[in-house]
């Protein structure tokens, strides 16, 4: 990728904070810096505990996005799964009214300080409301755990698929070997050094891919290329920008079987463009440009401004060591 001069990144970098309507992740505002490039907006809203030689991939996205084209559709519209924060089973109901139509939901369990049969509670809730669900543990499992959480969340009715149940590829691999629930892999591909080490080693029915953490959209194609599995793509608590850009990337996809993670723009209270609702499920391919009134309102405090500047001056260091 051609490296823009840094100076003028900076000068293009807006910081938003947007605030949530539940805790999501750990948080309750969201910060992204947006990028108003030649080719459009790009994004770079890599997690705050992660250290530079990660961030540097996100950028790389951002980047990517704000500097060059990006590639032909091949459908206009996409199928959205529902997410499901770790709410109480009595909340779902008012967090899928979010995702109107939607087929299928994802719900977060393994939670810190929760147990299996609170997870088992709220997807029961989801499932009364949403015919296919999907869990995501974000590895929070151990085999066993894992083993004996598969069979309890199924006693009701089938899942999808286990997103990231366990943290290791080994871990993924035996669980496959142990269940007949499908793994998915998604923290398995998008922070190892090898992404396809997981679909190597049998590890995984379904990749989980997102545009940031791999780089951008050009990466997270060559990647699904040669993963040799069915691929969703989902957000990574995109802002509008991201997801206009996540839905492009599942628009170039040559097959889409599944549900994409891309409708986590309904857990923002304000968001940086007007987004449309799901119509039956799905969300046009649209990339969104944002609101300069919002850009105003809704931007960062000072200090976390030349905060997300001085995190891009470092990351901006190493883009050419992270392009895949």
């Amino acid at each position: 990728m051609h490296l823009p001069d840094l100076d003028d990144l900076l000068d293009r970098v807006h910081v938003v904070s947007l605030p949530m309507r539940v805790r999501f992740r750990g948080v309750t505002v969201r910060e992204v810096a947006l990028i108003d490039g030649p080719a459009g907006w790009g994004e770079f809203g890599a997690f705050a505990e992660y250290a530079a030689p990660e961030a540097a991939h996100w950028l790389a996205a951002g980047v990517e996005a704000a500097y060059r084209p990006l590639p032909p559709v091949r459908r206009d519209r996409i199928a959205i799964n529902a997410t499901v924060p770790a709410v109480p089973p009595e909340q779902v109901p008012a967090v899928l009214a979010r995702f109107p139509g939607a087929r299928t939901a994802k719900v977060k369990v393994a939670e810190p300080g929760q147990t299996l049969a609170d997870d088992v509670a709220r997807v029961g809730a989801v499932r009364a409301q949403i015919p296919t669900v999907r869990v995501d543990a974000n590895g929070g499992w151990t085999v066993e755990q894992a083993v004996a959480a598969a069979a309890a969340l199924t006693a009701d009715g089938p899942l999808e698929y286990l997103e990231q149940p366990c943290a290791t590829v080994a871990e993924l691999a035996e669980l496959r070997r142990r269940t007949d629930v499908p793994v998915a892999a998604d923290e398995s591909i998008r922070k190892a050094d090898d992404p396809l080490r997981v679909v190597r080693a049998g590890a995984a029915d379904v990749a989980v891919l997102k545009v940031a953490p791999l780089g951008g959209v050009g990466p997270l194609l060559r990647i699904a290329d040669q993963v040799n599995v069915p691929v969703v793509i989902s957000s990574a608590l995109d802002s509008a920008v991201g997801i206009g850009i996540g839905l492009a990337a599942a628009a170039a996809l040559p097959q889409l079987t599944h549900a994409c993670g891309l409708g986590t723009g309904r857990l923002f209270v304000e968001d940086v463009a007007d987004t449309p609702d799901p119509v039956d499920g799905f969300l046009p391919v649209n990339r969104a440009a944002p609101d300069p009134d919002r850009l105003t309102a809704l931007a960062a405090p000072p200090d976390r401004r030349d905060w997300w500047l001085d995190r891009i001056r470092e990351c901006h260091g190493l883009l050419d060591s992270v392009a895949r």
